[in-house]
């Protein structure tokens, strides 16, 4: 497939990626382009920028999680060659595993999908030095991907100055962002604060937009994407081609056939199990792969507010309670006792239910925030969770359950984790691995058809999760049934 596409990436954490990727997809929207995202490595917040403040379809992508190959599999994945992908790295360029190994990197990605690389680099307060920066990553691009720079917060004389010398080098200079004092992302704990939260945050990226496309080429940019290689999809070719062959052999279906065909499709519709998904702003923390596997496994997906509603979905054959902040919304969870009351009882009747991170710690009997104020909430688990003050833990891991339950036996299946509060039981049915210092834990609670815990799961690693777990909806959805 012939798909246009740039990668944003940096040297080091803090240059301005994601605004400047912002601001290439609004001004990209503005032209009227087919713009589509996808952030490396994993990250929740990003691509919720992308998605709710500039209406941008954005999905993550990470070579630790499913390889190059797959992770090229999963780029290539309903995309239209009409299409022009921007992809924002993680960290700086080189950044893989442990800081140290190519997985999981920006440049991994690159080199899994044969992306341009346009490297962004904050110059506040860099002169020479600028150039000596960039013919460093150039000199240990072995792949040559990467094919030009944007200066951040550099000034016009500046920039002027230094244009020459870094197109000495052999690149493209797309040009400068200068330092937009009122254009800002305000932290948080967990990294960026959600866009809903953000007062007039579409208005600052459409200003940021019109800045960028002042002096920064967009054109030059459009040029770097068309000159993307082509990639190629195998399992889509071989598909075309089988389906070819067919097509020259086979008739086509008469009107009994057809109307048989969307019967079977109607019932198949109505027996999907309903696995009913927490979401709002509590709990917003999903890769948009996952909830797609499970859709693909068979599973009818759909959504509902533990801030918000008063009970649960009807019917609901399982529960999937993603990461988020429900520390900050402790007060209005406990509130909606009518929905604690109903998380409960659904657990009590044994449907299957995953919670991760926030959905974890909302299962608890209470939640303790950082200023000391405890929160009753669904006590589905005796446990409690309080904040720490600092991070329990951090990075990619590996998980292995110690008897087989949602993974067939002896397989893994990869997580990360990013967490300050902790629970009083973490669980110890999975043995957690981190990849690169092979240290190992335990955690999970793991037993029957609940899968608990802080590690954010990502399913594609292992499909074989999103299966079980959709059998296990399966099968409670039959029982109920039989009552």
């Amino acid at each position: 497939m012939k798909i246009r596409r740039v990668m944003l990436a940096a040297p080091k954490s803090g240059s301005g990626k994601t605004m400047l990727t912002c601001s290439l997809l609004q001004s990209l929207k503005n032209r009227g382009e087919q713009a589509v995202s996808f952030k490396c490595g994993p990250d929740y917040i990003d691509p919720m920028f992308h998605e709710k403040a500039i209406g941008i379809p954005s999905k993550n992508l990470d070579t630790f999680f499913t390889g190059q190959e797959e992770t090229r599999k999963l780029f290539l994945k309903g995309r239209k060659e009409e299409e022009i992908a921007v992809l924002e790295g993680v960290m700086g360029l080189f950044d893989g595993l442990g800081g140290i190994r190519d997985e999981g990197s920006s440049y991994d990605l690159a080199r899994a999908t044969r992306t341009p690389i346009i490297l962004v680099v904050d110059a506040k307060g860099m002169g020479r030095s600028v150039v000596a920066m960039v013919a460093g990553f150039l000199a240990y691009d072995s792949e040559k991907l990467i094919k030009g720079v944007i200066l951040n917060r550099m000034s016009k004389p500046y920039y002027e100055k230094i244009k020459p010398l870094l197109e000495e080098l052999g690149i493209t200079v797309f040009g400068y962002f200068p330092e937009q004092k009122d254009l800002h992302v305000e932290s948080r704990h967990l990294g960026l604060v959600m866009p809903g939260e953000l007062e007039g945050i579409r208005e600052q990226l459409y200003k940021a937009a019109e800045e960028f496309a002042k002096t920064v080429s967009v054109d030059k940019i459009i040029e770097t994407a068309e000159q993307a290689e082509e990639l190629l999809d195998d399992e889509a070719a071989q598909n075309s081609v089988s389906s070819e062959k067919e097509g020259k052999t086979r008739t086509a279906p008469d009107d009994t056939e057809k109307n048989t065909t969307a019967a079977n499709q109607t019932k198949a519709l109505e027996q999907r199990p309903v696995i009913a998904v927490a979401k709002d702003e509590a709990f917003c923390f999903y890769y948009a792969e996952n909830i797609s596997l499970l859709q693909e496994k068979g599973a009818e997906i759909r959504y509902f507010s533990p801030l918000h509603d008063a009970a649960l979905l009807d019917p609901c054959d399982g529960i999937l309670l993603g990461g988020g902040y429900p520390e900050l919304y402790a007060d209005k969870l406990a509130a909606n006792e009518s929905m604690r009351r109903s998380i409960r009882q659904a657990a009590e009747k044994s449907i299957p239910i995953v919670a991760e991170c926030g959905g974890f710690m909302y299962l608890h009997t209470a939640i303790t925030d950082k200023d000391g104020n405890c929160y009753d909430m669904a006590g589905v688990l005796s446990g409690t969770c309080h904040y720490t003050g600092k991070l329990v833990r951090f990075g990619y891991i590996e998980l292995q359950e110690k008897q087989e339950n949602f993974l067939p036996s002896g397989e893994k299946i990869k997580a990360h984790e990013f967490h300050y509060f902790d629970s009083s039981y973490n669980g110890d049915d999975c043995q957690a691995t981190k990849p690169v210092t092979g240290k190992s834990y335990d955690c999970i609670l793991d037993k029957q058809n609940r899968w608990l815990g802080f590690p954010h799961l990502y399913y594609p690693s292992n499909p074989a999760f999103a299966q079980r777990f959709v059998e296990m909806a399966e099968e409670y959805r039959e029982n109920s049934l039989k009552k």
